[in-house]
């Protein structure tokens, strides 16, 4: 059961928004700062998502006929320009990831103020407005990040997870739409292997990878909930488990019972019903 449940448009089942980090190579030269540019079968590893992977996602997008949310730091977009025009080619929404996917903790707050404010200059002059949502560098969300999105003006946040559906995130500040995510939907415990930056994950079959994001969907689809897991192009983008998650994604289609959008659109849908949202205060957390 569902303790805050949502009605989907048009009577659908369930909502689901498929979400993708693009960090590239960001990982391993802020994990290795003095030499992670020599390094260069992580830096490849990286490149692999916007160059070879985003494609292939698109093209299976383009082919079904739907659009999703992107998450990108500042510097992944400025690195690969092209990356980001295919992305809005395609009508795909891009939300705000950092500026190299650094970890908020990792700076002063004054420090991370002013990189949130370098990306989100990017994002406007890259794509034309505001990034409408965020999701923080391994969802290490700060009371001063969530301050900023307020101020910015941002719609919602993708790091916290305080819930299984969109539930309204109250801080001093304001407020947000906070859509949240979750570990049993990521895929960085089934095939993140990345020993330079201290992940050494027992790397799965594509199906018996895929099978979790499968459960997880499913158990959303018999509460009338929200699933929405969160992709990495380098990872879940290989050919293999690409074609393992195409081919469930085209039976799930195929039901005619699932609202897949982007996340700005499951944001407004949430807004548009904030009476039945649930309610949850950054001020009990502290």
């Amino acid at each position: 059961m569902l303790l805050h449940p949502l009605p989907w448009p048009d009577g659908k089942t369930v909502a689901a928004s498929i979400t993708f980090d693009i960090d590239a190579d960001s990982l391993i030269r802020n994990a290795r700062p003095e030499d992670g540019h020599l390094r260069l079968a992580p830096v490849s590893m990286g490149r692999y998502g916007p160059t070879v992977a985003v494609p292939r996602i698109l093209d299976t997008y383009r082919r079904f006929g739907i659009t999703q949310t992107f998450f990108m730091p500042g510097w992944v977009m400025e690195t690969y320009p092209q990356t980001v025009e295919a992305i809005l080619e395609g009508g795909h929404e891009i939300g705000h990831h950092s500026w190299r996917h650094e970890d908020p903790m990792g700076h002063s707050d004054e420090h991370e103020a002013e990189l949130f404010g370098r990306a989100l200059e990017v994002h406007v002059r890259m794509t034309g407005q505001k990034p409408r949502g965020y999701r923080a560098p391994v969802y290490n969300a700060t009371p001063g990040v969530i301050g900023r999105l307020i101020a910015a003006g941002f719609l919602y946040d993708s790091s916290l997870m305080a819930d299984d559906i969109p539930y309204l995130l109250q801080a001093p500040e304001g407020e947000l739409i906070e859509i949240p995510p979750h570990w049993g939907a990521d895929d960085w415990p089934p095939f993140a292997h990345f020993e330079e930056i201290g992940y050494l994950m027992p790397v799965r079959a594509p199906s018996d990878g895929i099978r979790a994001f499968v459960e997880e969907f499913e158990a959303a689809r018999a509460v009338g909930g929200f699933w929405m897991p969160v992709l990495h192009p380098f990872l879940t983008g290989r050919l293999a488990r690409w074609a393992a998650m195409e081919a469930w994604l085209e039976t799930v289609l195929a039901r005619g019972d699932v609202w897949i959008a982007p996340m700005e659109d499951i944001a407004r849908h949430a807004q548009a019903h904030r009476g039945l949202l649930r309610v949850d205060s950054l001020e009990g957390s502290a």
